[in-house]
């Protein structure tokens, strides 16, 4: 059977992949090494994700702000750990102008700073710096910041929203007075973020503390939400840090307490990115194209008039007059009355995933029906409605396709889990090309057999079980 994206996804899921994107027409690489353009309809699918993880944020009571791009090298040299994770993908900042040698426009030598600069690839210290001045007494705490930005970390294998040297994100960074209230925090930060995931990406995931192998520089604790791919690989999607009092320490970060002693805070820090949207994509779309959850779907319904030349106008009067209609009902329609043949309007439409597809002839119109098309089902979902019909069910359409999409991806992440007994039944299954989860216990992958494994297959700890933390999940990933 003919596909509109090739190859399939069993054949290369990887190049499925990118061809996905392109025919989405979400993004394409930049000129930069490792960057990317987002196209206006990924755009607007990340828009409508960060605006639905916004709310969350600020639910918990977190104010945005925006911290500088560039982040001076003495801050990172204060926390040695934490830059030690960082430094093979800093981007250095060293001059601070042009000037015109031998017809190039070249770095001045005359104009190299004294202390260069880092273009944040994440922003604990920057932020630490500003909340040692901000938090002065219990009064002040909790402090909780959040910004919207874009991080540079230089990326040698990069891959359109999976990885790439620049790209947007999330970080909040909290401050607490005591461990608790931090650890605490940190732990809900990452309940909602599997929250979200669940409701407005339709999207399954494993959550859990990473091993001490695994945690972010700096960190006590780190909390992820891992998500399996349908070739199998892992994704981490999102994370959450407890760090203790090791960035209070490095930028002094105090607090007068209720008993009038001066006494360092407690951090927090957690953040999610575009990355998501690599892992929305690859959870849910097929080979045909994307296949959107109706929540951050840019259209939830597109509305295709199948016009004949002695009744263009009056067909398209007639799908616009729907399309407001369907509007008014707090739903996002897009009436596409563009002179593209019918056929390509929908191919369009299916690469892009819109939800619901809904065609209106000449006959149709006359008789007050339409055909709709779930996208998620594909063709075998294809039925005639009346107009009304359409407009009574197509809110609640909306939400048994999401649910339905999260119930299949969980549906496949459960076939993907797999419990080993022993580090010869992990290589065992490896060999086999066995994909998904491994559930192993923790104090089996503590020696250097496993690390041979690590090695061999490329596989790595993405996090420990929460229901018996003696366990850990192994997987290959992105």
């Amino acid at each position: 059977m003919k596909t509109a994206i090739t190859p399939t996804r069993e054949e290369n899921f990887s190049e499925w992949y990118q061809n996905l994107i392109v025919a989405a027409d979400l993004a394409e690489n930049a000129p930069v090494r490792g960057c990317m353009t987002i196209k206006p309809y990924g755009w607007a699918i990340w828009e409508l994700m960060r605006d639905q993880m916004d709310k969350r944020i600020k639910a918990n009571g977190v104010q945005n702000a925006n911290f500088p791009l560039l982040i001076p090298i003495a801050y990172f040299n204060k926390e040695a750990e934490h830059v030690a994770g960082f430094a093979k993908e800093a981007a250095v900042v060293t001059h601070y102008r042009l000037k015109m040698i031998d017809g190039k426009l070249q770095p001045d030598p005359d104009a190299e700073l004294t202390d260069p600069y880092v273009i944040r690839p994440t922003s604990e210290t920057i932020i630490g710096e500003a909340m040692s001045r901000w938090v002065q007494s219990w009064r002040d705490l909790p402090m909780k910041l959040n910004q919207w930005v874009n991080v540079m970390r230089w990326e040698m294998r990069p891959r359109m929203f999976l990885r790439t040297s620049e790209f947007n994100w999330q970080e909040g960074h909290n401050v607490f007075a005591t461990h608790e209230e931090a650890n605490a925090d940190a732990k809900k930060m990452h309940a909602v973020y599997a929250e979200y995931m669940k409701n407005v990406l339709a999207a399954p995931v494993i959550a859990g503390e990473k091993t001490p192998e695994e945690r972010f520089a700096g960190a006590d604790h780190t909390y992820t939400v891992e998500q399996i791919m349908q070739d199998g690989k892992a994704l981490q999607a999102g994370t959450s840090h407890d760090l203790g009092q090791h960035f209070a320490k490095s930028f002094d970060i105090k607090y007068l307490g209720t008993d009038g002693k001066l006494q360092y805070a407690w951090t927090t820090s957690w953040g999610t990115s575009t990355r998501m949207m690599g892992g929305l994509f690859m959870i849910h779309s097929d080979d045909d194209g994307l296949v959107l959850p109706p929540a951050v779907a840019p259209y939830q319904i597109v509305i295709i008039p199948i016009v004949r030349e002695e009744n263009t106008n009056t067909l398209n009067e007639y799908a616009e007059k729907l399309g407001e209609k369907l509007r008014a009902l707090d739903l996002r329609v897009l009436v596409d009355t563009t002179d593209m043949r019918a056929p390509d309007k929908m191919w369009k439409w299916i690469k892009r995933g819109v939800p619901l597809r809904v065609e209106i002839g000449g006959r149709e119109m006359e008789n007050g029906t339409v055909t709709i098309t779930r996208r998620d089902l594909g063709k075998d979902s294809k039925q005639t409605v009346s107009v009304d019909e359409l407009l009574n069910m197509a809110p609640d359409l909306m939400k048994k396709i999401q649910v339905e999409m999260y119930e299949r991806a969980l549906a496949r992440q459960n076939a993907q889990m797999h419990d080993v007994a022993t580090l010869a039944d992990l290589e065992r299954e490896l060999e086999r090309g066995t994909t998904g989860f491994f559930r192993i216990k923790y104090d089996l992958t503590l020696n250097a057999e496993f690390d041979g494994l690590i090695e061999k297959y490329k596989i790595s700890r993405r996090c420990l079980d929460k229901d018996d933390p003696t366990f850990v999940y192994v997987a290959k990933s992105y």
